[in-house]
């Protein structure tokens, strides 16, 4: 592709995303991030419950394990457009490292020039609901992700995986407890020493917590955690986990352990022998089918499967044509149709299209590495 036709292609896509963004009605005013700001101020500077607070008088409050609380501590000192700021180019970073990480050396092999793919990247990932979210709410969705990915990125060294091997799961497992299913990837890996590794970083991480707030750290790991009302509603639509449909359907709660426990096995078989990449993939699809609350936000999980599909599509146009048909789907915000009136079978297939399309990649997923190892069979004969 000339010059010309690449700089068109950037302008292009600027004006339609920022007809999108301002057309779509889904921005969040940071109300996460005002979230982390207004109970960290309430426990440090006014000597608040930090469990106890509740933001702008709404229904929501802390619900991260209190380590997170000591990590969002600066927050307190700041102000609300500093905040917001900080949060915006924290973020941003976040994205330019998955960028350079996974996107631009597939990209770039294919010819296109590195000032054209970023813009066009980055557009896509304010497109992409869940990192468009990530963004609009303040959350610390994308940080953690790198975090995780960090040591996934350790695992492929040709040279195998280091002594600091699982010090970022184990750090994002401490801050937000999804990561944790992670360390269950590095042992079923045999990955024993990266699993050491990771529970040591959250352990440690929890225990130096205890000393500097062992009040806030006993009201969370005794109470706040078992109190999911805190969280929200499990039928409310921007839960896409497997829990999620099951509320929404109204069907007998012995359900959701049912579907995790055949998520889980499926998960443990395929993973197993799978590529680290694959595996990683697959485990962060299986984090957001399992949990309890998955919000739409938390879906960039999906990203490290979007990122490998996209690498082992590129030649093979239906793959192509799906995958482009399932990262539009989670581009449309479709779900919020369903909003105010979720249960039912009618509303069955709209409500849950993000947990169909997280089920979707992760058939996808293997059937694609099943495939790829095939081939590497017969190039080895």
């Amino acid at each position: 592709m000339t010059n010309r036709r690449q700089w068109a292609l950037v302008i292009g896509a600027s004006a339609a995303v920022g007809v999108f963004l301002v057309t779509m009605p889904t921005f969040r005013h940071f109300f996460d991030l005002g979230v982390y700001r207004g109970a960290v101020q309430s426990w440090l500077l006014h000597d608040g419950d930090l469990y106890q607070y509740r933001y702008q008088g709404t229904e929501y409050g802390f619900t991260y394990p209190p380590f997170a609380a000591i990590v969002f501590a600066p927050l307190a000192w700041t102000s609300w457009p500093v905040a917001v700021a900080a949060g915006l180019v924290v973020n941003a970073a976040m994205i330019g490292l998955l960028m350079r990480w996974y996107v631009l050396p597939v990209l770039r092999s294919r010819g296109w020039t590195a000032w054209c793919l970023v813009p066009l990247t980055f557009l896509a990932f304010l497109v992409f609901e869940p990192s468009r979210d990530t963004f609009s709410y303040g959350q610390i969705n994308l940080v953690l992700l790198v975090l995780v990915c960090a040591d996934l990125r350790n695992l492929e060294n040709g040279r195998g995986p280091g002594p600091w091997t699982g010090w970022g799961i184990g750090l994002a497992a401490a801050i937000k407890l999804t990561p944790a299913v992670f360390i269950g990837y590095l042992i079923i890996r045999r990955q024993y020493r990266a699993a050491a590794t990771a529970i040591g970083t959250a352990a440690g991480a929890t225990l130096i917590t205890l000393l500097v707030a062992p009040g806030e750290s006993r009201t969370f790991w005794t109470r706040a955690l078992w109190d999911t009302q805190r969280v929200g509603r499990t039928e409310y639509v921007s839960n896409q986990s497997l829990h999620g449909v099951i509320a929404r359907l109204q069907a007998p709660e012995t359900f959701w352990p049912a579907a995790v426990a055949v998520v889980l096995a499926y998960w443990w078989w395929t993973a197993r022998n799978a590529d680290h990449r694959t595996g990683f993939a697959l485990t962060g699809i299986v984090a957001c089918l399992i949990s309890p609350i998955t919000w739409v936000h938390h879906l960039v999980w999906l990203l490290p499967a979007l990122f490998l599909l996209l690498e082992r599509s590129l030649d093979r146009p239906r793959r192509m044509i799906a995958l482009g048909g399932a990262t539009v789907l989670l581009c449309s915000s479709l779900v919020w149709l369903w909003w105010d009136k979720p249960y039912g079978w009618l509303s069955f297939p709209g409500s849950n299209a993000y947990v169909w399309v997280t089920l979707g990649l992760m058939i996808a997923l293997v059937r694609v590495a099943a495939g790829r190892d095939r081939a590497s069979l017969v190039e080895t004969a």
